[in-house]
């Protein structure tokens, strides 16, 4: 991609917008990084950012067709519908992402992660894997750093691990990973995507451009991803917890096993893996089968799934205070992702949910509410629709608080000793905080209070 001389809308100055405006002026294109809103921009970034020759719109966006742009890049989280992208579409300049532009100036082959939840986990646990393996690794995408920040100093011998979302995904053409991972499909950001099909449609753009040397790595027992198989060229590897495959990664009798190319292996017991939970053991699984389609040991492999243990605001220990763990399960944004919090415990549980609902259903997560919760705690926008939904599963144990830090203070006051407080809110956090970090930053902190 030619970038030198043309002129670049950037739309959304969050993080990546931010990234891909750097990198747009470093490569000698001339660019305008507007936002319609009031971005929570770091102190003096603004001055450096003009400083650089980045052109800023804030508040409002430019006239696309009338701006003589070349090229407009935007940030995932910024919706397709908005003017400057439907005005660019209308006027034939090209719209694109922050993931397919990092991709075009890629040269290591990249291992990408979808799915609805566990991406984080996979994400992070794979880097590990390839850093144990020796590979010079870069992790990021939608976890940590954007790739565009640093992607054009990996070579061919280095390993890129991407975290996708499908926000990123929709603007994607050409994007191709050599190893594409789909966990999981459930309802979540319907309220942008408008229906389950366009939204696997856009978990599926992961694979779109694969061919026959490249892998597809899908989760046999999701109905969803699983019938995916079909329309993906790369080959395919499925992973399973529950079925004994022809080819693939699967559980048999306590042991992780592949079945890759007619070899049986064992990787290790099920019960040597340190993160917690069903829903991580298939993560594990994801893992593996990545690992091995990019011809790493055995060994390292398996070391690395006993040594992992896990990632910050996922099922993240906190502390034990009077008998009682706290664990921070923020990242925990939709009502999927809470269940499997739910069903990774075996003791009675105080849960903490609410926040900024995205379109979810929450009749399946308050039958599991009724299964695993002794008291619940519910806060934020969502705060009516989880309780009744509760209540129409049959719990009545429903306490109600005004805001985040009176929720922990009830949990805290609720619990016993032997039972668990956990904050999973089967919501985002966009009501009250700017990120689920920053939500489980407080959980976390609040916390430790109470030991002083």
């Amino acid at each position: 991609m030619k970038l030198k001389g043309k002129k670049v809308l950037v739309v959304g100055a969050g993080k990546s917008g931010l990234a891909v405006s750097r990198f747009l002026v470093k490569k000698g294109a001339s660019v305008v990084l507007t936002d319609a809103g009031n971005p929570v921009i770091p102190e003096g970034e603004l001055d450096k950012l003009a400083a650089e020759g980045v052109k800023l719109s804030l508040g409002g966006y430019p006239e696309v067709e009338w701006g003589g742009f070349d090229l407009v890049v935007m940030s995932p989280g910024v919706p397709l519908t908005v003017e400057p992208a439907r005005s660019a579409l209308r006027a034939g300049i090209p719209v694109t992402g922050e993931l397919e532009l990092a991709y075009c100036f890629t040269r290591a082959p990249i291992v990408a992660i979808t799915g609805t939840n566990g991406k984080t986990t996979t994400t992070t646990l794979l880097g590990a894997i390839f850093k144990n393996a020796g590979k010079n690794t870069m992790v990021g995408g939608n976890i940590g750093r954007p790739l565009i920040e640093e992607v054009d100093q990996y070579g061919p011998g280095d390993v890129i691990v991407a975290e996708v979302s499908s926000f990123q995904l929709e603007t994607t053409g050409i994007f191709k990973p050599k190893v594409g991972i789909i966990l999981n499909i459930t309802p979540d950001h319907l309220d942008r995507h408008g229906n389950m099909e366009n939204y696997v449609a856009a978990k599926a753009r992961i694979f779109a451009k694969q061919g026959p040397d490249d892998f597809t790595v899908l989760n046999y027992d999701d109905p969803l991803t699983a019938a995916l198989q079909g329309k993906s060229r790369g080959q395919i590897i499925f992973f399973s917890r529950h079925k004994e495959l022809e080819n693939g990664v699967y559980v048999h009798e306590g042991k992780i096993l592949t079945k890759l190319n007619g070899s049986l292996e064992i990787i290790c017991e099920t019960g040597e893996i340190k993160i917690p939970g069903a829903h991580n053991l298939e993560n594990a699984l994801a893992a593996v089968a990545a690992a091995k389609a990019m011809g790493l040991e055995n060994n390292v492999i398996t070391s690395t799934l006993r040594e992992f243990g896990g990632v910050s605001h996922r099922l993240e220990f906190v502390a034990e205070i009077n008998g009682v763990q706290y664990i921070n399960d923020s990242k925990g944004t939709n009502p999927d992702a809470s269940i499997k919090a739910l069903e990774a415990y075996d003791k009675p549980i105080v849960l903490i949910a609410g926040g900024k609902n995205k379109g979810s259903d929450f009749r399946e997560f308050a039958e599991k509410v009724k299964e695993r919760v002794r008291v619940l705690i519910v806060l934020g926008q969502s705060a009516g629709m989880i309780a009744d939904a509760a209540r129409a599963a049959g719990f009545w144990n429903i306490l109600y608080a005004g805001d985040f830090k009176e929720a922990v203070c009830l949990a805290r006051q609720a619990a016993r000793p032997g039972e668990i407080v956990l904050l999973s809110p089967a919501c985002a956090s966009w009501d009250m905080f700017r990120s689920y970090e920053e939500r489980g930053d407080l959980f976390k902190e609040i916390v430790m209070s109470f030991k002083t």
